[in-house]
């Protein structure tokens, strides 16, 4: 049920649709703001990573709710653009409604853009298995469920295939997680830019703050405590009106 709440809750029509289904209780607010703090995990750096480039390259990672995955990567030194959309599903230009019918194949993803000579790709992961997502969750991410919650990392090259790969397996054998890591690493198909209103909206609470603030604040503050040597203060947005 709060899985479907928070669906409505980011569409437009969230003050109206809300209040019409259901009111949570604080003390599941409480009890998911906890839980959503005890995700975060402290891992090794990946054995192995790209070589610095030249220019910027581009990453993509699917992991729960992309509010979320986009927030913490704003907050990231080197990252020059952090984008919510829609990535590896067959339907082209869906909407927000279609990807949460689940038929579409879709998952929520953040399209990142990064300078590797300030953060490599391999750092990147490691935010990502670290602070984003559990990625032991098969097709969910807390109150989140369906295929378009899947945790993924949709790879733009086979140099950063080897390294996601890599990065799986060296997890799985050090069992840094209590169960098998479920994460898909898959080569790159496409991805399409989330509507403006999912935009920068973790570090704006523009729509529905009550979630943001159980479960994709808490990741942001450990970004900042496990990582503070790539923390930025002032995070890049999508929109030059959203910033601080």
């Amino acid at each position: 049920m709060f899985a479907q709440v928070k669906r409505l809750a980011r569409s437009p029509l969230a003050p109206f649709a809300i209040a019409a289904v259901i009111a949570i209780p604080a003390f599941a607010l409480l009890g998911g703001q906890s839980k959503a703090a005890e995700k975060a995990a402290t891992l090794p750096a990946p054995a192995i990573d790209e070589p610095a480039g030249s220019g910027t390259e581009t990453a993509i990672f699917a992991g729960g709710c992309f509010w979320g995955v986009q927030g913490v990567f704003e907050h990231v030194k080197g990252v020059e653009s952090a984008v919510d959309g829609y990535a590896g599903g067959t339907v082209a230009n869906p909407t927000y409604e279609q990807v949460g019918t689940e038929t579409t194949g879709h998952a929520e993803s953040v399209k990142i853009t990064f300078d590797p000579k300030q953060v490599s790709y391999g750092k990147l992961l490691q935010i990502f298995f670290s602070v984003v997502q559990d990625p032991t969750e098969l097709n969910y991410q807390g109150p989140d469920q369906g295929t378009s919650y899947r945790s993924a990392v949709f790879t733009m090259s086979d140099a950063q295939k080897k390294v996601a790969d890599a990065y799986v397996a060296q997890l799985d054998a050090a069992k840094v997680f209590p169960a098998k890591i479920v994460t898909e690493v898959t080569p790159y198909t496409n991805f399409y830019q989330a509507e403006d209103y999912h935009q920068d909206n973790a570090i704006t609470l523009n729509v529905n703050a009550g979630y943001i603030e159980m479960f994709d604040l808490p990741k942001m503050n450990a970004l900042k405590a496990m990582f503070p040597e790539i923390w930025r203060e002032k995070p890049v947005v999508v929109f030059a009106s959203n910033a601080s």
